[in-house]
């Protein structure tokens, strides 16, 4: 039996989705809200609905407005592909490329900007709905969507490299209540997702790259998870980025270079961090701000050059003192976790100082415990090559010699913290006074014995 709840936005009579699949979405929700009106109807009322996008290429110059409970927006296939590798392709290659476009269910973010607009306006996906309750489950899941250029920005980069054009993904500007976004492909989106105020939110398993910033929580929140994501922002921009949660769980992400931050919290409380891999070309990789009572543990961290020539030169702003993970906030727990610091020590920044892998720059009672600091200098090449360049930057383990590190560094403004075996004694700057250590224990060399002849 087939259901009245079930939309395709091929099938459905008002519009043309690949013309305008935003018109024809909003159509659609319109539906919903004229046939569910009643509240309470033998214990039920209102459903929602799912709108379901086949494969192909759907242009949305309207902005869809989501304003109802129980919607799920589906397709079939993510569809993600590198846009920034395609555009810094030579165009007399393109006619080789096997495809040219993301694909799958890829909805093409054509809304028209003008000038400075705010955030929201360049969304497509807005979900706002006040009073009560919240919004609730509202699911987005498998498939593309796709900011299709970025613009000048006065930088002189090639302008597709410059993540700047106004567009966003999914922008949630209220509280809201067990969304989801599962499976899905964002490419070349100034924000790919932007949600406000939310309550165990499930970010899982998508795509989202090649975006200016990725996943922003921003406002506050509770009890929600961003988990087995493959993200990547540019270096203006945030990774992960969240603000005034408790209970977050960021756990199993695979986060790619270039982005400002891996991970950056503010005022997060009795959250984790756990099991990822996290990879920058600067440091600042993970930042906890003003955030206390939180777990970072066993994450592997690395951090190395920029290996493509179309980026060489862009950072994010930071020396190499101000550490791969920073701490400002109390009762931390830094545990076991892995660092690789592979880089060129004539690169370091300021020249000639030592680079810092963890830094308690503010708080009380923070517990760092059996982290693994590996640091090598080695000389730093590049290619014009993404793909090539980057794999032969991962699997290079070999160099000429190891790199002096300062494994802790405890700032002034940070005591009554533990330290143990995260750093010799030489390799953890703190206050001892104020502080509890110990040191990783290090390994006696002995001259081996002269042979003698008989």
């Amino acid at each position: 039996m087939s259901s009245n709840n079930c939309y395709d936005v091929t099938t459905w009579p008002v519009g043309n989705p690949s013309e305008d699949v935003g018109e024809v979405i909003n159509s659609i929700i319109a539906d919903i809200k004229d046939r569910q009106t009643v509240t309470d109807a033998n214990n039920g009322g209102k459903p929602g609905a799912v709108i379901y996008i086949p494969p192909g290429d759907y242009h949305l110059r309207t902005q869809v407005v989501i304003d109802v409970s129980f919607l799920r927006i589906h397709g079939s296939g993510h569809g993600f592909t590198s846009s920034s590798i395609r555009f810094n392709v030579p165009e007399d290659e393109w006619p080789d490329l096997h495809e040219l476009w993301p694909g799958g269910s890829r909805v093409i973010v054509d809304i028209p900007l003008g000038g400075d607009v705010e955030e929201s306006k360049g969304a497509a996906f807005y979900v706002e709905r006040s009073g009560s309750p919240r919004i609730s489950s509202v699911e987005f899941s498998n498939f593309c969507i796709d900011g299709l250029h970025f613009n000048p920005d006065g930088s002189g980069m090639h302008p597709e490299n410059t993540y700047v054009n106004g567009k966003t993904g999914i922008y949630v500007a209220n509280a809201n209540d067990s969304f989801r976004v599962n499976g899905m492909g964002f490419v070349y989106l100034e924000n790919a997702l932007t949600i406000y105020n939310a309550d165990a939110l499930s970010i899982h398993d998508n795509f989202i790259a090649e975006c200016g910033s990725c996943i922003e929580l921003r406002g506050w929140g509770q009890a929600s998870k961003i988990t087995d994501n493959l993200v990547g922002a540019g270096p203006k921009g945030h990774s992960i980025y969240a603000e005034n949660h408790g209970g977050l769980l960021i756990t199993a992400n695979n986060v790619f270079p270039r982005g400002a931050s891996s991970v950056h919290l503010n005022g997060v409380t009795r959250s984790s961090v756990t099991n990822n891999r996290l990879h920058s070309f600067y440091p600042g990789m993970l930042i906890l701000a003003n955030s206390s009572e939180n777990l970072v543990a066993t994450n592997h961290f690395l951090r190395d050059h920029e290996p493509w020539t179309p980026f060489l030169g862009v950072d994010n702003g930071l020396d190499d003192l101000n550490g791969l993970l920073s701490v400002s906030g109390s009762n931390n727990s830094v545990v076991a976790n892995h660092f690789s610091q592979i880089i060129d020590a004539q690169s370091i920044r300021p020249a000639g100082a030592t680079p810092v892998i963890i830094r308690l720059m503010a708080g009380v009672g923070n517990f760092v415990s059996n982290n693994h600091v590996v640091a090598m200098d080695i000389h730093s090449t590049s290619s014009d090559s993404c793909f090539e360049a980057q794999v032969d930057a991962l699997l290079t383990t070999e160099a000429a010699n190891g790199l002096a590190v300062t494994a802790v560094m405890v700032d002034s403004e940070s005591a009554r913290n533990t330290i143990l075996d995260s750093g010799s004694d030489a390799q953890v700057i703190a206050d001892r006074a104020v502080n509890a250590l110990r040191a990783t224990p290090t390994v006696g060399f002995q001259t081996a014995p002269a042979l003698v002849a008989k």
